[in-house]
């Protein structure tokens, strides 16, 4: 089978019982967590997926990367995921799970990026333009890129707004050289 589906339904599958159970908010906290912990720990997926460390081992290594506190149905379900022999695609079932619980609650993610910090105000004014033009809720990242020399970038679904001088420079000098 195809990894794409197989982490599709085990996502589901976790959705719906969180969702039952009304934790599907602090489930996807812990699959972002999970998600980010492959994504900045490469060596988490081999040792994953390494057939000489024990069923036990992984657990407590999976339990781990998941965060603090695991709640009761994280558990159970990386037990299951274990005892199923799909450990290999963990990483995967974190991930579908995060895009499908965002898809269930309408979030977009959204980026700002600055030649300088912003003031929260600022953030909130741009994020409540985003979530008026896309009747969503929005989770915003800001990051701070002074090559960008001043005014802002924002991208959010499949949009991008490019207001920086920068790229006004860019235009201007492609113009000239017309």
């Amino acid at each position: 089978m195809d990894i794409g589906v197989i982490s599709v339904r085990y996502a589901r599958a976790l959705l719906k019982s969180a969702t039952d159970a009304k934790v599907e908010a602090g489930i996807y906290a812990e699959m972002q967590t999970l998600a980010k912990a492959y994504a900045e720990v490469p060596q988490l997926r081999q040792t994953i997926d390494n057939p000489m460390l024990s069923k036990d081992k992984k657990e407590t290594l999976l339990l781990t990367a998941v965060g603090s506190k695991p709640s009761d149905l994280t558990k159970a379900f990386i037990q299951l995921v274990l005892k199923e022999d799909r450990e290999n695609v963990m990483q995967f079932i974190a991930n579908s799970y995060v895009t499908l619980y965002r898809q269930q609650k309408n979030i977009i993610r959204g980026r700002l990026i600055t030649a300088a910090v912003v003031s929260p105000a600022t953030e909130q004014k741009m994020r409540q333009m985003v979530e008026s033009k896309t009747n969503g809720t929005v989770e915003f990242e800001t990051e701070v890129n002074p090559d960008i020399i001043g005014g802002f970038i924002l991208e959010y679904d499949t949009y991008r707004m490019d207001a920086s001088v920068k790229s006004k420079l860019n235009s201007i000098l492609t113009t000239l050289k017309k």
